[in-house]
């Protein structure tokens, strides 16, 4: 029997959301058809639909996902019907990065999650609709297609609409600490940027041990957040600050790590220069198509500083996220305290409220 879905339909670049009624195919052999609870509102979302980040319109995006498995494909041997989920980021499995188990480098990264090219069938999600594969889910909709690459079973007796984000901004964060730069217990660390992802780097800081976590961002309020959660230290960055000076007045050479989370090339700079030699930048902020980072080549030969490109913060979901579920059992990992909760028809306001920095982690609610 066909299943209606409720979509939310960017028409084109620059565009807002509208809520459409649309009938949804059956799943393909290895994909699976969730009912959808809640899904987080990334700040990639707010990207790709201002046209800064690519994609074929008119989409649905969304890609923090959280719901039920309602149908199941013929080939799927490890998800069934009725099984809680999280939704990620899809890879091919097939190719060098994904064979070697780095799947969040995957050749085809980009044409199976900003292009909308469906993994697990060659028919399009909607018949009569818009295109609807966004990083294998597409999940601002009451109802999501995506491939059991990309599909995490949560066990775990937690609230399944909370856990949408750590599909993407939430994961991204905690493992460019836990998993890109993998600090030694005692080490120290900056952390560039606290919004969701730089917060989610924060706390994934504390779990791994670092004895001094440097918080920067230009607002204090969300610096003083970023104390609660783990910051041992905090600095207000602006046109008056020198940030790598603000760091040495903290730990003298420098530090052993910094996330830089802004996608701001200024702040990316600075990371740079805060860290100590053999330093580690890891990059994960995500700046316009184009931005480049300036660095002197010579500056880092003699300082033996090493830079890191960070997607999805190196996670193999189906283990990682359930990490990340545990940690937040166990009071370690507070991510609630970033989330505020929307109706689903009220996906613009939540968007909006990202972009003028009011939430961290909005959460659309499908009921």
């Amino acid at each position: 029997m066909p299943t209606d879905a409720r979509i939310a339909v960017i028409p084109e670049a620059g565009g807002d959301y509208t809520i459409e009624n649309r009938e949804i195919a059956d799943p393909g052999p290895h994909e699976v058809l969730i009912k959808l609870v809640a899904t987080g509102v990334c700040h990639t979302d707010l990207a790709v639909q201002a046209g800064d980040l690519p994609t074929n319109y008119p989409v649905v995006l969304g890609h923090e996902g959280a719901g039920t498995i309602v149908k199941v494909g013929d080939h799927v041997s490890d998800l069934a019907e009725g099984d809680r989920v999280v939704l990620s980021y899809g890879s091919c499995g097939r190719c060098r990065p994904c064979q070697e188990g780095d799947p969040a480098y995957c050749n085809d990264f980009e044409a199976l999650n900003f292009m909308n090219e469906r993994q697990g069938s060659d028919k399009p999600v909607f018949a009569d609709g818009p295109n609807a594969a966004f990083f294998q889910q597409s999940s601002f909709a009451t109802h999501s297609i995506a491939h059991e690459r990309n599909v995490v079973k949560i066990e775990a007796d937690v609230d399944i609409s909370l856990l949408g984000p750590l599909g993407c901004g939430i994961q991204t964060g905690a493992g460019a600490v836990m998993r890109t730069a993998q600090p030694k217990a005692g080490s120290t660390l900056l952390v560039s940027g606290v919004g969701s992802v730089g917060m989610s780097a924060v706390m994934g800081a504390k779990v791994a041990g670092c004895s001094t976590i440097i918080a920067v961002d230009t607002n204090a309020e969300r610096l003083e957040l970023a104390r609660e959660i783990g910051a041992t230290d905090t600095i207000v960055a602006g046109k008056d600050t020198d940030v790598p000076d603000a760091v040495r007045q903290i730990v003298e050479e420098g530090v052993d790590f910094a996330i830089e989370c802004s996608g701001n090339d200024k702040a990316a700079r600075a990371a740079w220069e805060a860290l100590a030699k053999r330093g580690t930048l890891v990059v994960v902020g995500a700046p316009p198509s184009g931005t480049e980072y300036a660095f002197d080549a010579n500056e880092q030969i003699m300082s033996g500083r090493k830079i890191v490109g960070c997607v999805e913060g190196d996670a193999k979901v189906k283990q990682f996220i359930p990490e990340l579920v545990r940690l937040h059992q166990r009071g370690l990992f507070p991510f609630d305290r970033l989330v505020k909760r929307y109706p689903f028809d009220k996906i613009n306001e939540a968007v909006k409220d990202l972009h003028d920095g009011k939430v961290f982690k909005p959460i659309l609610e499908m009921s």
